[in-house]
């Protein structure tokens, strides 16, 4: 029985423990005692307890408003929710820090993890590509803005790949229709892609595929049609071995030409 006892009594401590905690952080939260709160605030965000922290510091944001520790609580709070990876509510704080507070110390490194938080919040490349078309800009405009920072490797590196993603999404969009056995779709998509961007890194592949697909469609058209049709792939075939002479596909292409030579 004392052994049971002690097992309670140890528990109901540890239970009253708990709540006696939890009631000093909620009555700190709703008091209006700045200097504990600001200290508290940054003594969770040093402990790695975020989601606390940025509780506290929107609690700090309306006592501190027009203060000289404002840009502070402003900034902190935004990393606070960054850092607790709620990169929603931390976009949110670091825009409206920028509008607020264009000369603050926090400024810069404010605007790039407002640039992060946008960048986090992307899509695949399969999913809506809108976030990308927004970050991109955002971006860019920041580069401009900071052309020395000391994040533009960074921002580079995020260009990069959010380009990256817009090029596979073309694509992947132009090369369904080859796969769906739509060769003439395909090879029109496929050109369309390199129409309205060139410089496409998948350019090779989508050069491939344009010849393919224009020799599987003049393979399979009517005798009637073939000659005209197979004169559209001898041009999409040089096409491609012009700009790609040592590639690895040249050989099978070169097959197709030659078999389409001796029919016509």
């Amino acid at each position: 029985m004392k052994i049971k006892e002690t097992i309670i009594f140890a528990c109901c401590a540890l239970s009253l423990c708990l709540i006696s905690c939890k009631s000093q952080y909620e009555l700190l939260l709703e008091g209006n005692d700045s200097e504990a709160k600001y200290a508290a605030a940054f003594d969770y965000f040093n402990q790695g307890k975020y989601t606390k922290a940025s509780q506290l510091f929107e609690s700090l944001s309306v006592i501190t408003n027009g203060t000289s520790r404002d840009d502070t609580v402003q900034y902190y709070w935004g990393l606070s929710n960054y850092r607790a990876k709620d990169y929603y509510t931390a976009e949110t704080n670091f825009e409206r820090f920028m509008q607020n507070f264009p000369r603050s110390s926090f400024a810069e490194s404010a605007a790039f993890l407002h640039l992060d938080c946008l960048y986090r919040s992307t899509y695949r490349y399969e999913l809506d590509q809108t976030p990308t078309y927004r970050t991109i800009t955002a971006i860019s405009e920041y580069l401009m803005n900071h052309p020395d920072s000391e994040y533009r490797s960074v921002c580079t590196r995020m260009l990069d790949d959010l380009n990256e993603r817009l090029d596979r999404k073309a694509y992947e969009n132009a090369y369904i229709y080859y796969k769906m056995e739509d060769y003439l779709a395909a090879r029109v998509a496929l050109r369309n892609v390199l129409k309205e961007d060139s410089d496409n890194r998948y350019r090779e592949d989508i050069l491939y595929y344009t010849a393919m697909a224009s020799y599987k469609y003049a393979s399979l058209s009517v005798q009637s049609k073939q000659k005209e049709r197979y004169l559209v792939f001898y041009d999409d075939y040089f096409n491609y071995i012009g700009e790609y002479p040592d590639t690895d596909r040249r050989k099978e292409l070169e097959k197709l030409y030659n078999k389409a030579k001796e029919k016509y």
